[in-house]
């Protein structure tokens, strides 16, 4: 395992945290539920656009820009929250974005009319878009490498529990009591967040104050980080972006929208369960979880394609759900090893590296979803996991961190 040298500034978390009292792999509360409405925030807008819409007065083509905006603005603002992070540190960033969040949401609460809400969208998604990468980030700092996977074992169980949660919760409240209520909702719990941070020290090691374009250039002229963004561009068209066409289909079978949201939310359960798993295992090669978890991937498009049915889409939840917490949290981890003195700035291209995936595999899906070809996506998705798990795998097997 890496060397990595962590300065003595590097912080634990406040007292009371059980990361504090000889639990290294434990991650402090408030970034678990910061990434948990990170995830809430970002996945209840889909089902809420038809209420917005009636809401409004506005037709559903046009609602549909504060979800693509929020998408578009929540990836792209990625690298920009990272290089800050390195240069002006974790806590400042994540109190910041969050704070920004909490305003926006409780305006897009009271927005008067569309473009008002749009623009209010865009902006909520900008600063939401520095949570995961700045938690990561921290953790990266804080956690030694060797439990380091378990720690972001949490942080993976909190942003599947929100995923599932706003597809659950957020059609049912807009349809029961507001879609209005639905945007205020992560917007006090993100306050209250940025509370709960108040004497948490900063993470951010000595020897990262430099600025942004030698932050980035640090990164990019490393040849394992062009790789690590490569994984995480495939996984994303793959894991994320075929995932999205779950519901789709079972819809297409003649489910209303509450029953295959439900379905589709086993990815949390199945996430869940094997995050739980995750921890146990965690020392084992890097490698091998990669292709565990690239093999739970594989399988749950497979048993997709073969049956997209209400039961095998929930099998294939369950199983992608497990693909998720091994393969990508191992990608994660080896995100947080490449340039330990600009790690913000590296973990934040991945994640924009998987979400511009998604939105790669969300388009190439779409023909074949024109035309109810779900099996067929689906096959493609096992299909093309395969060589992802393997090249991933082998890959990990040779790398080696800096300082090791």
């Amino acid at each position: 395992m890496s060397s990595e040298a962590h300065s003595p500034q590097a912080a634990a978390p406040p007292a009371g945290e059980a990361a504090a009292q000889g639990r290294p792999d434990r991650v402090p509360r408030a970034f678990v539920v910061s990434c948990f409405l990170s995830n809430f925030d970002r996945f209840a807008i889909t089902p809420m656009l038809v209420a917005v819409a009636a809401g409004l007065d506005v037709p559903l083509s046009d609602v549909v820009l504060i979800a693509s905006g929020y998408f578009f603005a929540y990836g792209a603002a990625q690298p920009l929250w990272g290089m800050l992070s390195d240069r002006y540190g974790r806590m400042r960033v994540i109190r910041g974005t969050l704070s920004a969040t909490a305003v926006c949401g409780l305006l897009s609460a009271m927005a008067p009319n569309l473009t008002t809400l749009v623009v209010l969208r865009i902006a909520t998604g900008a600063f939401f878009g520095a949570v995961v990468p700045t938690s990561l980030t921290y953790v990266g700092d804080t956690v030694p490498p060797a439990v380091r996977q378990r720690a972001l074992s949490d942080l993976q169980l909190a942003l599947a529990i929100g995923t599932a949660a706003a597809t659950v919760v957020a059609g049912a409240v807009a349809e029961l009591l507001s879609w209005r209520v639905m945007f205020a909702i992560p917007a006090l719990l993100a306050a209250g967040a940025v509370l709960s941070m108040r004497g948490m020290n900063e993470s951010r090691a000595e020897g990262t104050l430099r600025r942004p374009g030698e932050q980035l250039a640090s990164v990019l002229k490393l040849r394992w980080a062009w790789v690590v963004m490569l994984f995480g561009l495939v996984e994303g068209a793959v894991l994320l972006g075929c995932f999205t066409f779950l519901a789709p289909a079972l819809q297409d079978r003649g489910l209303n929208t509450v029953s295959a949201g439900g379905i589709t939310a086993l990815y949390g359960a199945g996430t869940l369960v094997f995050s739980r798993v995750l921890k146990r295992v965690a020392l084992r090669a890097p490698w091998s979880l990669l292709l565990a978890g690239g093999v739970m991937m594989t399988a749950g498009f497979g048993v997709a394609a073969l049956s997209p049915s209400a039961v095998g889409i929930g099998i294939a939840a369950v199983l992608l759900g497990g693909g998720w917490s091994f393969f990508h949290s191992s990608l994660q981890n080896w995100a947080t090893t490449l340039v330990p003195a600009a790690r913000g700035t590296a973990v934040a291209l991945f994640v924009a590296a998987l979400f511009v995936g998604s939105s790669i595999g969300s388009a190439l899906g779409a023909p074949l979803v024109q035309h109810t070809s779900y099996p067929v996506l689906f096959a493609v998705a096992a299909a093309t996991a395969v060589p992802l798990t393997l090249f991933a795998a082998v890959a990990r097997s040779r790398y080696t961190p800096a300082g090791a």
